[in-house]
């Protein structure tokens, strides 16, 4: 597949021209919602979780049965300024933990019936350090879009976008510093388990990045601090909307590469849901920005996809509900 885009411009101007949901689907999800048997908004949020997924599917009744879940795994070279409790290598080993069936996200898929795909990107060459610059250039930018555009299967009906790569999170603080404002440590986390030295070395590391890259628009944002693996989610994410296809946003390092696209376009991100708050305490400000309600609260931070995963399940469970149940007439019940 080509990607309809080869430069960065051109990739905003398909971010400013999306699709919309399909407004007579979402009419006729409602009115089904408003004959099912049950009292009015007895099933909370589910109804409208069920009527948004039709809406963008483009039916009254839809069903899920194709869901695809794609982890983008990439190397950065701000490691090198220490900010991780683990050293690079771990991002090759767990590409091959997911690719073996071994890891968390495999588990998770096979409960929720979802088709899991590994992306690698270049994990023998990682980005640049932030620090002394933008982590990518305008090519290996635009690559990495390109990978992910091309990784979402036209044949799924909901999309997950999962990440691996060992000093993403201080990537994704970065992000979120440069596109909110704010002292670095507002955003900075302990990722994967850094102490309180750590953690100000990452604010340090942060606060440095935002003096080497000006830039503040979100596409340029995403190429000065972003890993290739988060613009391939954004790549991802941008492509499931040109199909339809709704997306369910995994955590912090999902919801800062996606924070990029919304920066570009405020409708951008209308095909996504949250799929749970991280554990990661500048998660929730990223999602108050980009106005998601998450679904779960479980005090994960694990990243590959694992809590958007899960919420599957509760996806799957909201349109079971709207398609399956009889209405008050086919039921023969009297509708009071």
């Amino acid at each position: 597949m080509t990607a309809p885009f080869s430069t960065v411009s051109e990739f905003a101007e398909i971010l400013k021209n999306l699709p919309s949901s399909d407004a007579s689907a979402r009419d006729a999800a409602a009115e089904r919602n408003g004959q099912l048997t049950k009292p009015p908004g007895a099933l909370g949020r589910l109804e409208d979780l069920a009527i948004w997924y039709g809406a963008w599917r483009g039916t009254g009744r839809p069903e899920i049965s194709s869901p695809q879940v794609v982890i983008f795994a990439g190397n950065h070279g701000v490691t090198a300024q220490g900010v991780s409790a683990f050293p690079a290598e771990v991002t090759y080993q767990m590409v091959l933990n997911f690719q073996h069936g071994g890891a968390a996200i495999n588990q998770l898929c096979k409960a929720a019936g979802a088709d899991l795909n590994v992306h690698a990107l270049d994990l023998d060459r990682p980005t640049n350090d932030f620090t002394k610059g933008p982590a990518m250039s305008d090519a290996d930018f635009v690559a990495a879009l390109t990978v992910g555009w091309n990784a979402v299967s036209d044949q799924s009906d909901l999309f997950v976008a999962g990440e691996m790569g060992i000093g993403n999170t201080t990537s994704a603080a970065a992000i979120a510093a440069a596109l909110y404002g704010g002292d670095a440590a507002d955003w900075v986390g302990r990722g994967t388990g850094v102490d309180d030295a750590g953690l100000a070395l990452k604010a340090d590391v942060v606060t440095r990045g935002l003096v080497a890259n000006a830039n503040r628009d979100g596409l340029s944002i995403l190429a000065a601090f972003g890993g290739r693996e988060l613009a391939a989610m954004a790549g991802a994410i941008t492509r499931a909307r040109t199909l339809n296809i709704p997306v369910i946003l995994d955590g912090f390092i999902c919801s800062a590469a996606a924070a990029c696209l919304h920066a570009v376009s405020t409708d951008a991100l209308d095909h996504c849901l949250a799929g749970h708050l991280s554990d990661e305490a500048a998660h929730r400000k990223i999602l108050d920005q980009i106005g998601k309600t998450p679904l779960l609260d479980l005090g994960m931070r694990l990243g590959e996809g694992s809590g958007a995963t899960l919420a599957i399940n509760i996806l799957k469970s909201a349109v079971a509900c709207h398609s399956g149940m009889a209405t008050f007439a086919e039921a023969g019940v009297t509708d009071a």
